[in-house]
C-alpha cells in the first residue's frame, strides 16, 4: 500500500535543522549504512583512470564501467565506495554555483544486476530522512522527464506530494560519463532551505533555496559513437 505523504511543515518544521555531522562522519555513516545492506565497501580508485574516453576520474562509477559494459565479471553483486572525483566536465560551473566543485569524494553504492530503482530510491531514503535525519517535509525530488517509473516509486511508496516531484530534461536528469558509454535518467534529492515559500513556486536552479544532495543514477542504456 502506498504511504501516506509527508504532512505540510509547520512553523516549528520549517525550524528543524539536521544534526551537524563532519565530513568523515558522513562518510563512514554512508559506507556503513550500505555495508549492512550487502555492499562490499571497496577503495577509493586511482584519479586517473583506465579508461580512453577521460582524462580523470569524474565519478564513483568510472571504475566499474567495464562491469557496466560487460567486459568484466563482477566480483560483487553490490559494491559501495567513496571515489575521489576531478570534475573536469563541471568545470564551467564551478564558481557559478553552489553545489559544484573541482575536487571531491563522491559516494556511491553500486548494483551490478541484482536491485534496481526500487531498493535504490527506498535506501536513498531512508539514510537521509532516518539516519542523517533531514526533515522529509525540506526534502524535493527530480526524475528524468520520461522516467515514469521513478516517479511513481516517489508518489507511490515514499509518499512524495507530486507538486514535490519535478520532471527535468536531459540537461539536468540524464547522466553520462562523456560521448560513449553507460549512462541514464537519474532521480536527485534537494534540500530544501525555505520550506515556508510553498510547493507553488518550486525552482530546482535556484541555488538560493534548493541544494542537490544525493543523485541516482539508473544506468540502463550505453551510448555508442553515433549517440
Amino acid at each position: 500500500m502506498p504511504k501516506s505523504p509527508p504532512k505540510s511543515p509547520s512553523p516549528s518544521a520549517a525550524l528543524t535543522q539536521p544534526p551537524n555531522l563532519s565530513g568523515a562522519q558522513i562518510r563512514q555513516t554512508f559506507l556503513d549504512f550500505y555495508a549492512e545492506r550487502g555492499h562490499q565497501v571497496l577503495p577509493s580508485a586511482s584519479l586517473v583512470p583506465e579508461d580512453p574516453t577521460v582524462l580523470l576520474t569524474i565519478a564513483g562509477m568510472l571504475p566499474f564501467k567495464p562491469i557496466f559494459l560487460g567486459q568484466r565479471a563482477a566480483e560483487f553483486p553490490r559494491a559501495t565506495t567513496s571515489q575521489k572525483c576531478i570534475r573536469t566536465n563541471d568545470i564551467e560551473n564551478v564558481g557559478r554555483t553552489a553545489r559544484h566543485h573541482t575536487f571531491f569524494e563522491m559516494l556511491g553504492n553500486f548494483s551490478f544486476g541484482d536491485y534496481f530503482k526500487e531498493k535504490a530510491i527506498a535506501w536513498a531514503w531512508e539514510l537521509s530522512t532516518e539516519v542523517f535525519k533531514l526533515p522529509p517535509e525540506r526534502l524535493v525530488v527530480s526524475v528524468f522527464r520520461e522516467d515514469d517509473e521513478a516517479f511513481a516509486i516517489w508518489r507511490d511508496q515514499i509518499g512524495i506530494p507530486e507538486a514535490r516531484i519535478k520532471r527535468m530534461d536531459e540537461k539536468d536528469n540524464f547522466w553520462q560519463s562523456g560521448p560513449t558509454g553507460p549512462c541514464g535518467p537519474c532521480s536527485e534529492i534537494y534540500y530544501d532551505f525555505h520550506p515556508e515559500r510553498g510547493d507553488d513556486h518550486i525552482d530546482l536552479e535556484d541555488d538560493t533555496r534548493f541544494i542537490e544532495f544525493y543523485n541516482l543514477v539508473f544506468m540502463q542504456y550505453n551510448q555508442d559513437a553515433g549517440g
